[in-house]
């Protein structure tokens, strides 16, 4: 041992006492809490062979255990383990949850002095085993005085993604998320109930750990858009059930009636009917504000063909301009063509804060700037 040799070296201080590391007196201190339990724990180790894993906060047996063959366990065969007493390990635990099933993975919380967290995941090979597990194991008594709790898992596998710029769809975010994570299987996109004007996107993965590795993923810095405040989340109840209220709303606005923005008018050209810009312009003549005069200033390009850019509409007689920031595609694009782009997601945006709901869309609009 490194103390033991320090010792038989002579490294010591005048005052006699051997000098010791930071590091060496923060392992001295773990290795002294609850050094009884963490010996019989080895000891038990040692004489099954059995092989357990640290990783990230967590020791895991298994996922998959030796000698498995096959597609991991389906969903809903992971049980949640409540109420363990801090000073308990595998060697009390696993010998458990085996006997009443067959154990895919085991996975304990820890804390950095070796204690446990008080709750461990159990994850058996059938669904079946996992309802026996709660029926023959929960209320448990596992130490004198103290009761184990153990019920159904949630295996959480959707993340909520916060501050997408507004004209994200289902398909681009898929593109870009399939070339940084696995496993999605489902987008859902609604306004974001804290930043005005962007989007949040409720992404299903078809696991747990698929979900969780893309978390981890994206937490790490947005590889999604460069530069955006991404907010990146496990989906919670109370979020869920909000977006529910959110849409049900904007479900209610869109079937009141709105003023028609210009697509009944035979005399003007087609192309001006379809531009973002063309009907902003008409609609300020119409209301008598003035043309609107755009500043445009364009950022790099992503490695995602995504350009951010910075913009501000003066309207003459409007009492504030429009200004910000706003994302597009427009990788392949000649310079004229990236500022046309810009204006026309702006005016889009403007016409949209003016309560003007254009008939076309945003694809329409980037597939004839793409040609």
């Amino acid at each position: 041992m490194a103390t033991s040799a320090a010792f038989l070296k002579g490294d010591f201080k005048r005052t006699g006492k051997m000098e010791l590391s930071d590091e060496q007196k923060s392992q001295m201190w773990i290795n002294s809490v609850n050094s009884e339990n963490k010996e019989a724990l080895l000891a038990w180790v040692k004489e099954t062979g059995i092989e357990l894993v640290q990783i990230n906060g967590q020791r895991k047996y298994g996922g998959p255990p030796p000698g498995w063959i096959g597609n991991a366990p389906v969903s809903g065969s992971e049980v949640f383990i409540g109420k363990i007493p801090q000073d308990i390990y595998e060697d009390k635990l696993i010998p458990l949850f085996q006997s009443v099933g067959k154990l895919y993975e085991f996975r304990l919380m820890m804390t950095f002095s070796g204690l446990n967290r008080g709750f461990a995941y159990a994850r058996y090979i059938s669904r079946r085993q996992a309802i026996s597990a709660i029926m023959s194991l929960n209320g448990f008594e596992i130490t004198k005085g103290c009761c184990i709790v153990v019920c159904r898992s949630t295996e959480k596998s959707e993340l909520a993604l916060d501050g997408l710029p507004g004209n994200f769809d289902e398909n681009m975010l898929k593109n870009v998320l399939d070339e940084v994570t696995s496993g999605v299987s489902s987008i859902s996109l609604h306004p974001s109930p804290t930043k005005e004007s962007q989007v949040l996107a409720v992404v299903k993965y078809d696991s747990h750990r698929a979900a969780a590795m893309a978390k981890k993923t994206l937490c790490e810095g947005s590889p999604i858009l460069p530069g955006l405040p991404l907010t990146v989340n496990w989906l919670k109840t109370d979020m869920r059930q909000k977006l529910r209220s959110t849409d049900k709303l904007q479900q209610t606005k869109d079937l009141s009636p709105l003023p028609l923005l210009y697509t009944d008018r035979p005399d003007l050209p087609k192309e001006t009917l379809l531009s973002a810009v063309g009907c902003l312009n008409m609609l300020c003549q119409e209301m008598k504000l003035g043309r609107p005069v755009f500043l445009i200033k364009l950022f790099s390009v992503t490695s995602f063909g995504w350009i951010r850019f910075w913009y501000q509409v003066v309207i003459p007689t409007y009492p504030t301009p429009f200004c910000g920031y706003a994302w597009m595609i427009g990788e392949n694009l000649e310079l004229n063509e990236k500022y046309e782009h810009a204006r026309q997601v702006v005016a889009m945006k403007i016409l949209s804060a003016l309560g003007y709901i254009p008939d076309f869309s945003l694809g329409d609009v980037t597939a004839r700037n793409a040609l």
